[in-house]
């Protein structure tokens, strides 16, 4: 058996048998050390007694006949049981010889301690474990019959060594065989008691123990073995109880971890469709809302508007491919009113990449030396983060960019380039449309041939005018133009002619206006001028100067022409110095116009009262493109 205390057996087993194997042998040991000191006290006692006895002889008489001292020598060489105890006794005289012996054949010898015994001391006795020597003097008062001299002096010696007594050598040996039965039935108590603790205590304990161990790592069916109903047995079926409560509660713990699972996987994709929800809101949202407008102006504001919110992005700009072919920002957020009009050339930083290879282009960091065709300075105050570009392409024809950029690195995730993406694929298709539309109504509102306004944008925009004038209480004058002989080019010149003088006379008349005049086409040769916040004089010098430089541009050289020039005649009419209403404006311009053709043409002439009345006019509005019309043929 192993001597290891792992065990609760062994434990047990050296706490209970070794303490009682040492307490016997301690007791053996005690009682073998009283049987040695009784057995030396005894031997000692019995030599002295013995020496005595031997001294006690010398006074003895000697029968008559008989040598000196024979009682002595009767008791040497008796058989008495008091001598078999000794070993060795011997009458030595003073020079150490042996003069009587039990030993016959030593008498007359000198002792081989001679000298030890024959030196000079009281007599003694010395005893150890086995025996015990004795060392008397004879002499004395008893003496002096026999040897005279014997007061003070030393006539002989008794000298005897008596050997440990038998019955202590049987008591020695008996404590030794008691000493060996002890270890034996101390061995055998040991093996006893450690088979009867195996079995009873360290076997059931190891079952328990394992169980334990398994159910430490994680197997809770496990169960104990119980076998009777000792404290181990109940311990186990405690044990087992408690597996029982802890496999249920991993069961249900096992359930429940299933159910969270579920749980947790239905919440990924109620988060995931929630996504996918917030996406598709947002496309919608961009859709309806792009789509509720026409204009593009109005358009890029709420797209500007909507994405940075919805999408979180911090800065956002729209750019779109100008008449020259460069990209312009239209619409940024935040404002930044001095980057608005900022134009880049196709393939110049990550915008014009994006345009020049209609594709994607994300720059994870502006910084990375790898996107170093990223601009800087495309979004001012930000030279860190990630930059994303991603064209407006329609019809495989680029309308524009979207820029998106965050100040974090990386920071635009694979599924929000998917989102983006589609948002630029809705805006550019609304960009598409308000296009088409502001080209169509550019068409509506302007002259094909000369590219002014036509006749329905005119009195559209006149019809502002006089509000305004209404309003503020201020003047606005208009100025009827009117080419001279034009019947005459277009019969000696032709039509295309005509039409090119048309064009020509517009390009003068534009080019000497302010950008808030307006200059449209009133019909035929006829040209309207609407100038604001203009008084009726200085709308006549207006008129003279444009009369003038028509009459001057080498352009407008005509052989054909009277004076080999064109020239036109204007009229002027303000309000509200001439009307208080539009149609009435209108007429009060077109007759001074008609008074301008009276008087001889390339001329000016302000509206007066009475000019409306003359009686070669048709009063009210004439139809200025009708050949039929008085007005035109009075004109003409």
């Amino acid at each position: 058996m192993a001597l290891g205390l792992d065990t609760v057996g062994r434990k047990l087993l050296w706490s209970v048998a070794l303490p009682g194997l040492l307490a016997a042998l301690l007791g053996l040991g005690y009682f073998w050390r009283e049987a040695q000191i009784a057995a030396r006290d005894a031997t000692h006692d019995e030599a002295m007694a013995l020496a005595e006895f031997v001294a006690t002889t010398f006074r003895l008489p000697t029968p008559e006949g008989l040598p000196p001292h024979f009682p002595v020598t009767e008791l040497m060489q008796s058989d008495a049981r008091l001598l078999r105890s000794s070993t060795e006794l011997n009458i030595l005289s003073p020079d150490g010889g042996i003069r009587w012996s039990v030993s016959p054949r030593e008498v007359g010898t000198r002792h081989p301690d001679a000298e030890r015994l024959t030196a000079p001391g009281p007599q003694w006795a010395r005893s150890d474990a086995h025996e015990t020597e004795v060392l008397r003097s004879l002499g004395e008062k008893t003496c002096e019959g026999c040897h005279p001299d014997a007061q003070g002096t030393r006539v002989g010696m008794v000298h005897l060594r008596v050997s440990e007594p038998v019955v202590h050598r049987e008591l020695t040996h008996a404590l030794g065989a008691a000493f060996v039965a002890v270890l034996v039935l101390g061995a055998m108590l040991i093996v006893a008691t450690g088979t009867s603790l195996h079995f009873f205590l360290t076997r059931p304990l190891r079952r328990l123990t394992t169980a334990m161990l398994r159910a430490e790592e994680g197997d809770f069916l496990v169960r104990a073995e119980v076998r009777g109903t000792d404290e181990i047995s109940r311990l186990g079926s405690a044990f087992n109880a408690m597996l029982a409560r802890i496999t249920s509660m991993k069961a249900e713990e096992i359930d429940t971890h299933r159910d969270l699972q579920v749980t947790k996987w239905k919440l990924s994709l109620k988060e995931e469709l929630e996504e996918r929800i917030a996406e598709l809101a947002l496309l919608f949202d961009v859709a309806r809302s792009v789509n509720s407008t026409i204009e593009l102006s109005e358009l890029l504001s709420r797209v500007t508007r909507l994405v940075p919110e919805r999408l979180h992005i911090p800065d956002f700009s729209i750019m779109l491919v100008n008449a020259e072919g460069l990209l312009e920002i239209k619409s940024i957020f935040p404002e930044h009113p001095e980057l608005e009009g900022m134009t880049v050339q196709p393939g110049e930083g990550a915008s014009g990449r994006a345009a020049e290879l209609q594709r994607v282009v994300y720059v994870p960091d502006i910084k990375d030396p790898s996107s170093a065709f990223a601009r800087n300075g495309l979004m001012p105050g930000h030279d860190t983060g990630a930059v994303l570009c991603i064209p407006m392409v329609h019809m495989e024809s680029v309308l524009g960019v979207l820029n998106f950029r965050r100040p974090e690195i990386a920071s635009f995730a694979p599924e929000e380039l998917e989102l983006l993406t589609a948002v630029a694929d809705q805006a550019a298709t609304a960009v598409k449309n308000a296009m088409l539309h502001a080209e169509a109504v550019k068409l509506t509102m302007t002259d094909p041939l000369t590219g002014v306004p036509n006749r329905r944008h005119l009195f559209a925009r006149l019809e502002l005018e006089v509000a305004r004038a209404q309003r503020f209480g201020t003047p606005m004058s208009i100025l009827m133009v009117d080419i001279d002989h034009f019947k005459k080019l277009n019969d000696a010149a032709g039509h295309r002619a005509g039409d090119e003088t048309l064009r020509k006379v517009c390009d003068v008349l534009r080019a000497r206006l302010r950008k808030v005049d307006t200059l449209a086409r009133y019909g035929g040769e006829e040209f309207m001028l609407v100038l604001s916040n203009v008084s009726k004089n200085d709308a006549f010098e207006v008129a003279e100067k444009l009369r003038r430089s028509i009459m001057e541009a080498p352009q407008l050289a005509t052989p054909t022409q009277p004076g080999g020039h064109i020239t036109v005649s204007i009229g002027v009419a303000t309000m509200p110095a001439d009307s208080t209403s539009q149609d009435t404006l209108v007429d009060c311009a077109d007759a001074a116009l008609y008074a301008s053709k009276r008087a001889g043409r390339n001329s000016v002439t302000a509206y007066a009262s009475g000019m409306e009345l003359h009686p070669g006019r048709e009063r009210g509005l004439s139809r200025p493109n009708d050949p039929s019309s008085p007005t035109s043929i009075a004109k003409a």
